[in-house]
């Protein structure tokens, strides 16, 4: 009788409608996830995750984070999913993803004078810029750096920029879209270039999506679903149009 009452209790539980997604964020990395001067959240994943949460008709609450990775939150509740984070193989060990929210593409970003290319021959004894617990600073870790490239991690990509400026690292490697923002469209910019093809590797990924718990295949199917519908009506192609994506995605 216990088990049959837990059982029915949890499908009535599952049947209500949501009202809520609690997204949380690292709000960090401009142009994606940052605050404003007036302390608000801006950026692509914040319009997107917004624009979701009104296709669905459900209030979004932003969770402020530390780490990215962070799925202990996700797994205490503590947040319902995380945004904006590439679903490689090491991360799907740990939580489930919805479909693709844009491509991304990594670059190595130096001095064009430097003659550097993204290859751990070429990089071998310099200082290489990634960010602290990103899928770039993963790979670097297990691909460049037992072949002699110094990897240094840094917390904000501002401090990395400055750095690079200033000559203490060599090269960084970054996604084109936050690199764009933080470096090559400001003056500081002006002596530095995306270096020799796209990196790519599975440890990088190549996209951008939402992380949930793997158990919530309804909130799955719910952003899925929503994604969608905002590429049909036109509203993703408006979030995106400003942020230059090197590759927009096809209608599904």
């Amino acid at each position: 009788m216990l088990a049959l009452l837990l059982l029915t209790t949890t499908v009535v539980a599952d049947d209500q409608p949501r009202g809520e997604i609690r997204f949380g964020v690292v709000a960090q990395f401009p142009p994606f996830q940052s605050r404003n001067p007036q302390g608000q959240l801006v950026g692509l994943n914040i319009d997107l995750g917004n624009a979701l949460c009104e296709q669905l008709n459900v209030r979004c609450t932003w969770v402020d984070q530390v780490l990215v990775e962070d799925f202990r939150a996700l797994e205490a509740r503590h947040v319902d999913a995380i945004m904006g984070i590439a679903p490689t193989s090491a991360r799907q060990r740990w939580a489930g993803f919805t479909d693709i929210l844009y491509p991304f593409t990594t670059r190595l970003v130096a001095r064009r004078a430097s003659g550097l290319m993204p290859s751990a021959t070429s990089l071998k004894g310099k200082r290489l810029g990634v960010l602290l617990g990103s899928n770039r600073e993963a790979f670097a870790r297990s691909k460049w750096a037992p072949n002699g490239v110094i990897v240094k991690s840094f917390w904000l990509n501002q401090e990395l920029v400055r750095s690079l400026v200033a000559g203490e690292i060599d090269a960084t490697l970054q996604g084109t879209l936050e690199i764009r923002e933080t470096l090559l469209d400001t003056i500081d910019g002006q002596d530095f270039d995306f270096l020799g093809p796209p990196v790519s590797a599975e440890l990088l990924g190549d996209g951008v999506a939402i992380a949930l718990r793997k158990p919530d295949t309804a909130l799955r199917r719910e952003l899925n679903h929503a994604l969608e519908q905002l590429m049909h009506n036109g509203e993703y192609q408006r979030i995106v149009q400003p942020y230059r994506l090197d590759v927009v995605p096809a209608l599904p």
